[in-house]
């Protein structure tokens, strides 16, 4: 409801006559200055006059004096209003109330401070009012600075971070706009574009009848036609608490009005307003005080003409009068009134209504003590101030569309500009961003989370992907950082690494994922000599060892050795082949499991201090790192752009290590697995989507972020994306272990010394078997003789020796009749063989 319009201007007309015998006077004149066909004017002259009648209706206040109102209707004009104060100030005023709108108050405001003659108003609520230019201006109702601020609360409460401001072009909306635009950024918030009206179209039903609608709910009796264009529209109206004072008085308003207008409650902060004028003018009356006036020395050149401005005078008692208003303390319709040392209205609140067709739902409160609640403001003043963000609570709201679920807001129309976010024209790693040659989609890994974090956000970000780059290389990422603040992009999203010299030009949203900047060296290939057992130790060792070490621990515990002289040289050979043995084998392990790595590369301390090539990603910050950090030589670097060249520079020797972020070496090393990682990550950082400096999206998407990595989706989408599981070699060899090849030497010894063996064992067998087994006569069947040995051979080899040898013995005495007895003796048996005794 604009009332931009509308002046309201109290004065004394006339001071009544004093007795000699007494110092107070026979009346005191107040006069208004409102345009009566607002709202507001209609409904404060009804509550003005009340209050004066109740004023005048107990002795106890003034006494003898009489209080009299007096009004004058400014029409809608500024001109009219400033002319009606000035015909009134002639008439010797100790208080004015009013004007209605902040610019005829900051006009009268300062021939109330040359007059000494205190300003009160309750509608002209301008927060530059309060300032110390402006000592004798006093606002009885909240200024807007605290609506401005209930406003921004509630907008940061359901989590919109811009707003469209539509206002009207005069000194108060001005104010009010200004105050908004503070206190939203106090939050992280901005208005992100201003609708300015003029004042005079406001004049006209078909354009304000909207805008006083919203007003018109607690004031008009009746029907309103338009009540269903606003549907669930969220307002503030000024807080007054449930007393018997108010209860009492609002029943009385239905016979004071005549049923003509619906009380608000600038109609309750005008019946106050009166009061306080009254009750200040009692105490300066009880204290001795005498209302007088004196001519302005200023004003005396100004004499003569229509205007006679001479005809002004000064109050002599206005600054007692007006510090006896700032210390007011009482109990009137709007609740407890008093001043704070700045001339605030002390605990200034709000309600906050629900607009639902022909009426509203109170969905709760706010108040300069506690913020939102869905307690009531005067319980709070009662417990400590609680502004933290987990206090503030509302209750349900209907919205627009008769829908529970809150609109997502900001939603720019179909043809206004949408948000223009550059994105990298990668030629390599398209899993981070690339471009679809057949749909020309913009997708990738950071697109998918640039996307999921949109999704999270309580309003919709229309908006469209730029590619940046010649297609032929990756672009430089800190030229297309530089494009935000030059304005051709609001938003960059991609692989952009968050480093300090980024942060002072744009703003970064939470890392979405943790980079560094490693090196990569070629793994050399482990020695596949099949002699390397014998690299540990030279020659002369060997044989030093065979002498000592084997003789020593194979055959001397076979021995016994009793001399305690004998002991002790014998358990100082044990420890000298023990340490011999451990350390061959340490060695021979440190040889076949270490990795050796290309030449002196260990990490970028032995990088920089080595004269050796480094290749880096073009467009990647390394560059820069590398030369302004580590003062690296630039003629050092060789700028690469793809896997393949890395793999194909690290092997033909172009470069001697790769520097790099990690997800693109992660990646790199899940398809070349003859490379490898050296030392540690020497940068901490990570990347992010890049906002211009203070732009509020950049914390709703770090937060979105946030929510993305508690729930598993950024999770997910990487392992969509970026699954590092699988290598590109053909071979599955595991380049850390130990393969058989390494051995062949090893294996070839042993296998010549059992073949050796083997064949003396055999040799031995043979004879053995030709020994105790005697030839047979020819057979008359030579194959069959032939199997037979055969068999014999076989069963003899299956057989121990010792046992072969008892049997084949015990066989050949049988066959030959010779036996022995028990003593051993041989004795010939039956067919003639000899025993022995």
């Amino acid at each position: 409801m604009n009332l931009l319009g509308l002046v309201v201007f109290f004065s004394f007309l006339s001071i009544g006559r004093f007795s000699e015998e007494d110092s107070r006077p026979d009346v005191v004149n107040i006069g208004a200055i409102f345009s009566f066909g607002t709202i507001n004017g209609r409904v404060a002259k009804i509550a003005m006059n009340a209050a004066v009648e109740d004023v005048n209706s107990d002795p106890s206040i003034l006494g003898g004096s009489k209080l009299v109102l007096s009004t004058h209707d400014s029409n809608y004009s500024g001109f009219l209003s400033i002319l009606g104060g000035l015909q009134y100030m002639e008439t010797k005023t100790v208080a004015i109330i009013g004007p209605q709108v902040s610019g005829m108050a900051h006009v009268l405001s300062h021939l109330a401070n040359e007059l000494h003659v205190p300003m009160l108003s309750f509608t002209a609520l301008d927060p530059s009012l309060s300032s110390l230019q402006y000592p004798y201006f006093i606002q009885t109702a909240p200024n807007y600075l605290f609506q401005m601020t209930a406003i921004a609360d509630m907008v940061s409460y359901y989590g919109y971070r811009e707003v469209v401001a539509v206002y009207t072009d005069d000194e108060e909306s001005r104010g009010c706009i200004i105050a908004l635009g503070n206190k939203l950024a106090e939050r992280r918030c901005e208005i992100s574009y201003k609708a300015v009206l003029s004042p005079d179209s406001l004049t006209t039903r078909e354009e304000i009848t909207n805008e006083l609608v919203k007003g018109m709910l607690d004031s008009t009796p009746g029907d309103i036609k338009d009540a269903k264009s606003i549907q669930g529209v969220l307002t503030f109206r000024p807080h007054t608490p449930i007393s018997k004072k108010r209860e009492a008085f609002t029943s009385r308003w239905n016979k004071l009005s005549n049923g003509s207008i619906g009380l608000n409650p600038y109609g309750l902060y005008a019946y106050d307003t009166v009061w306080m004028i009254a009750n200040a003018v009692k105490v300066f009356l009880d204290s001795g005080g005498k209302i007088s006036f004196s001519k302005d020395s200023n004003l005396n050149g100004l004499a003569g003409g229509a205007l006679n401005f001479s005809a002004l005078s000064t109050f002599n008692g206005g600054s007692r009068l007006l510090k006896n208003i700032l210390h007011t303390n009482m109990m009137g319709l709007t609740g407890q009134i008093a001043f704070d040392s700045d001339k605030s209205v002390r605990h200034p609140s709000y309600d906050i209504l629900n607009v639902m067709g022909k009426g509203y739902k109170q969905i709760g409160y706010w108040s300069n003590y506690s913020g939102l609640s869905v307690v009531p403001p005067e319980i709070l003043y009662t417990k400590a101030p609680n502004r933290s963000s987990s206090n503030q609570q509302l209750d349900h709201v209907v919205w627009p569309g008769q829908t529970t679920v809150k609109p997502r807001g900001w939603v720019f129309p179909h043809n206004g500009r949408k948000l223009r976010i550059g994105v990298p024209y990668r030629v390599s790693y398209k899993a981070f961003v690339s471009k679809d040659e057949k749909t020309n989609e913009i997708h990738g890994f950071c697109i998918d989370i640039f996307l999921a974090a949109i999704n999270l956000l309580p309003y919709a970000v229309p908006h469209k992907f730029i590619l940046f780059g010649d297609r032929h290389k990756n672009p430089g990422y800190t030229e297309l950082i530089s494009m935000i603040t030059s304005n051709v992009f609001d938003a960059v999203v991609g692989d952009i690494a968050i480093v300090p010299n980024r942060t002072k030009i744009v703003d970064f949203t939470q890392p979405y994922i943790e980079s560094g900047l490693v090196v990569v060296a070629p793994i050399r290939k482990l020695n596949s000599s099949g002699w390397v057992f014998l690299l540990p130790f030279p020659p002369l060792m060997h044989v030093g060892r065979h002498r000592f070490g084997f003789s020593t621990m194979l055959f001397t515990h076979r021995q016994k050795t009793v001399s305690t002289l004998g002991r002790t040289v014998l358990i100082i050979w044990l420890f000298v082949v023990l340490i011999i043995t451990s350390s061959y084998t340490a060695s021979l392990t440190s040889i076949l499991t270490a990795q050796q790595l290309a030449p002196s590369i260990r990490g970028i301390e032995s990088l920089i201090t080595s004269n050796d090539h480094i290749g880096f990603q073009v467009g990647s910050f390394a560059e820069n790192y590398l030369i302004g950090e580590l003062n690296i030589a630039k003629s050092r670097l060789v700028p690469l752009g793809s896997p393949e060249e890395y793999a194909d520079a690290l092997t033909r020797g172009r470069v001697t290590a790769l520097v790099d972020e990690r997800p693109y070496v992660d990646l790199f090393l899940s398809k070349y697995c003859m490379f490898q990682v050296v030392g540690q990550e020497f940068t901490n950082s990570g990347w992010g989507f890049a906002f211009p400096k203070d732009f509020p999206l950049a914390m709703d998407m770090s937060t979105a972020i946030l929510t993305l990595s508690e729930n598993g989706e950024l999770q997910r989408i990487r392992n969509k994306w970026l699954n590092t599981r699988t290598c590109g070699q053909s071979s599955s060899e595991d380049p850390n272990q130990l393969q058989l090849k390494n051995f062949w030497g090893l294996f070839l010894v042993g296998g010549f010394a059992c073949s050796i063996a083997l064949l003396v064992y055999f040799s031995s067998i043979v004879h053995k078997f030709k020994q105790y087994i005697p030839q047979e006569s020819e057979p008359s069947n030579r194959n069959g003789s032939k199997s037979l040995r055969i068999q014999r051979f076989l069963s003899f080899v299956n057989e121990k020796e010792e046992a072969s040898k008892n049997k084949w013995k015990r066989k050949h005495r049988s066959s030959t009749g010779m036996q022995r007895n028990e003593s051993g003796i041989v004795r010939e048996g039956h067919n003639g063989d000899a025993y022995l005794h």
